[in-house]
């Protein structure tokens, strides 16, 4: 008699297979661990890229604008400016016996017109007339500094030269001596004048920190204001400069409508250009004026 076959046949492997159902994939969990960690790198990075955005808006001015304690005193040389946003510029203008030229100097972050009077004298015997101002909050001008009221203050010392002194402006040639390259350029962009010197100039202040643009915003942006320029450009920079490297004035150089006069000083950096090229630098300075204002 034959023995029938049992209805149904429970075969070893086959109580694994809900088991092995439930086992989740292993590259599709490795795909889903790897997004997440970069979602969350992604997020790190905008909070600390908007971290570093706020912390520049609102604490660059106090490291762009280490101003020094007041080094002279209001007397009779010291001109009263009023810029447009009300606040009360102080200023010097030294007229030369014979002027060849008349400059407008926009001084540096760490000095005021104090500092600067013998570094203007000496224009003035080499037979430059030379003006010089404070930004709000240097010397004894008066406000907070910032760009904007930087702006204010330049603008209110190149109208003095041209209605008040009756100087035509092509006879204005605009000095910006590190910080100065702002608001030089900036009037340059803006005015018409005879020529532009750069000494020691940033392409802009945030990138002397970063080398490149990686904020939306910027202050005393040269390189983004230079191509519209159209004077002719002497750019001045010390080749061992660590402040503000050489390669910021080449960009500079490189952004302008017309290829500037250069004067590149071997073995000088920020502060002794003018004590390293000696009587180079004075000559480079003083025809480029003479010839500009003509």
């Amino acid at each position: 008699m034959k023995q029938g076959l049992p209805a149904e046949i429970s075969l070893p492997f086959t109580q694994f297979g809900s088991e092995l159902d439930d086992v989740p994939s292993f590259p599709c969990s490795l795909l889903k661990m790897t997004g997440n960690v970069l979602i969350l790198l992604l997020a790190a990075f905008s909070i600390l890229y908007v971290g570093a955005c706020a912390y520049a808006y609102l604490r660059s001015d106090t490291l762009i604008f280490p101003a020094p304690e007041p080094s002279y005193r209001d007397g009779p040389e010291i001109l009263r400016l009023q810029a447009d946003d009300g606040e009360n510029i102080a200023a010097y203008f030294l007229e030369a016996e014979e002027p060849g030229g008349v400059l407008l100097f926009n001084h540096g972050n760490a000095e005021d017109l104090g500092y600067l009077r013998p570094l203007l004298e000496t224009f003035r015997r080499r037979g430059i007339s030379v003006l010089a101002y404070d930004y709000p909050g240097y010397g004894t001008s008066t406000g907070r500094p910032g760009e904007t009221g930087v702006y204010a203050a330049a603008d209110a010392a190149y109208r003095y030269l041209v209605e008040e002194q009756g100087v035509p402006p092509g006879s204005i040639v605009l000095y910006g001596r590190s910080l100065g390259s702002g608001p030089a350029s900036w009037l340059a962009e803006r005015y018409p004048v005879g020529g532009l010197i750069l000494s020691g100039a940033f392409t802009s202040t945030f990138r002397v920190m970063t080398g490149v643009k990686v904020l939306p915003f910027d202050k005393f942006d040269n390189l983004a204001r230079l191509p519209k320029v159209a004077c002719p450009v002497l750019i001045i920079h010390g080749k061992d400069d660590r402040i503000i490297p050489l390669s910021h004035a080449e960009k500079n150089a490189r952004a302008l409508q017309n290829a500037p006069q250069t004067l590149w000083v071997e073995g000088a950096g920020h502060n002794n250009l003018i004590e390293v090229a000696g009587e180079r630098y004075w000559k480079t300075v003083i025809d480029f004026i003479r010839q500009a204002s003509n």
